[in-house]
């Protein structure tokens, strides 16, 4: 197994929320893959006194310590369980019922010699490529259906937040594990994969560049570096230009990690 990662933050003034791992037994017959974006609030209000890195940081490392040792348990039930052991590391001292308190998007997959399991929720993303070079999106699609007049305003945006009908991400309640995108693949279908979140799958959604195909061709050729450059460049020519992407946030957290198996 070969793994390459890397990351960038939006803003050099403020903290990374990002956050990834990748982990492989001492037998080297599988391994296991975390990545999470991390939900800014605006103007701060969560209802939390630790903030989203530090959420991100905790969910993320039970994810990646559970998905490891774990392998009784399906990857939605390791999500559930990882959201209840961080939600009971600051439920006394935090608003865990505060409608954005920390949460995250999730790309995640694990594998042995049999299979390679995925699970994803929310916009985050896991491609999986075939020994032909053919490449299968993983994707959560529910926050692509809201209308972009919707998430412009944040009291409508909160009513559909982990709602029926809305979007999900990982926050406090395990129960939102059961709304993941989730299944297997056997191994011998899957040569290498990648998951990235938003901030990094911008140069296929917003931008247009390219195709997942495409993508991953970055990817294997240049690197997850080379592919946050690549997405750096287009928010900054997009900038300069007044184009539509702008408005969105001109740079975004971006992660973006790739396995070869």
């Amino acid at each position: 197994m070969r793994t390459e990662t890397a990351t960038l933050p939006g803003s050099p003034e403020r903290p990374n929320e990002d956050w990834s791992a990748t982990a492989q037994p001492a037998s080297g017959a599988g391994g296991t893959v975390v990545v999470l974006d991390g939900v800014t609030p605006p103007r701060g209000d969560d209802g939390c006194v630790h903030g989203v890195p530090w959420f991100t940081a905790r969910l993320g490392g039970a994810l990646t310590e559970l998905s490891a040792s774990r392998g009784d348990l399906t990857l939605a039930e390791i999500l559930s369980l990882a959201i209840r052991r961080t939600a009971d590391a600051h439920r006394t001292t935090c608003d865990l019922s505060h409608v954005r308190t920390p949460q995250a998007t999730v790309a995640m997959a694990r594998w042995d010699g049999a299979t390679v399991e995925h699970l994803v929720l929310s916009d985050a993303a896991l491609l999986l490529r075939s020994p032909d070079g053919a490449v299968r999106a993983v994707l959560d699609d529910r926050l692509d259906r809201v209308p972009d007049e919707i998430l412009r305003s944040l009291e409508a945006t909160d009513r559909l937040r982990n709602r029926e009908g809305g979007f999900f991400t990982a926050a406090a309640d395990p129960s939102v594990a059961a709304r993941a995108v989730t299944g297997t693949t056997p191994r011998s279908e899957v040569r290498a994969l990648a998951a990235l979140t938003d901030g990094a799958t911008r140069w296929v959604e917003l931008f247009g560049a390219g195709d997942w195909a495409d993508l991953f061709a970055v990817l294997t050729k240049e690197g997850p570096q080379g592919l946050i450059e690549r997405v750096r460049a287009l928010e900054a020519a997009d900038a300069r230009a007044g184009g539509p992407a702008r408005r969105w946030k001109l740079h975004d957290d971006a992660t973006a990690v790739y396995v070869e198996l």
